[in-house]
């Protein structure tokens, strides 16, 4: 008789970033807010307290081109980042340290989540593996929450936004579009997600 697989825990760790532009290369990642969302393994997802494991960083500009919309949405200062800003090199790396050691204290494999996950996912990573030269969450270690949304209730994916969604699963949290306000906000509505049985089964 073969043995059961055994399931690998996984650490769910809101991540949000704010940035100048479109893509990274180009344009710069500014700011990373992340949180430690919650754990899951072959008995169900645990949700954790999420401003009680945080990170959040503030990075110099690699470059001198941005979009002054895209600036503007997170209210960042790109003069004051060049003088004060964590070179991006030091920041990911301690990202890294701090996701790793997470990871390990709960035993579990990291994960990335975001909503939704493609720009904050294209800008983290690109930094993670440009100047680290890996990361933490592997290449396919991400979450998209719009995604799960949309799996859970049934909907095709461009029906889904925040606004559609039932207010029970949405963060009591402001969007502030500071990257750690947001990872917090986002972490919130994770285990909302996770813990939601879907629609006509949710607890009146």
């Amino acid at each position: 008789m073969a043995k059961a697989r055994r399931t690998r825990p996984s650490l769910y760790f809101s991540v949000d970033i704010e940035a100048d532009g479109p893509i990274p290369g180009p344009y710069s990642m500014l700011s990373i807010g992340a949180a430690v969302a919650g754990r899951q393994d072959a008995d169900g997802y645990t949700a954790a307290d999420p401003e009680e494991n945080t990170f959040y960083r503030e990075l110099r500009p690699i470059s001198t081109d941005f979009v002054p919309e895209a600036l503007a949405v997170s209210g960042l200062d790109r003069e004051r980042l060049r003088v004060e800003g964590a070179e991006p090199e030091a920041a990911v790396r301690d990202f890294t340290a701090w996701v790793r050691d997470a990871a390990a204290a709960a035993g579990a494999q990291p994960v990335m989540c975001g909503y939704p996950a493609a720009y904050d996912w294209t800008f983290l990573y690109w930094y993670l593996i440009r100047f680290t030269g890996e990361s933490p969450f592997g290449h396919s270690g991400c979450l998209d929450m719009k995604t799960l949304y949309a799996a859970k209730a049934g909907l095709p994916l461009r029906a889904v936004a925040k606004g559609t969604m039932p207010r029970h699963l949405l963060s009591r949290r402001r969007h502030t579009h500071h990257a750690l306000d947001d990872a917090l906000e986002q972490a919130d509505l994770l285990t909302n997600l996770m813990t939601w049985p879907g629609p006509g089964l949710s607890r009146p």
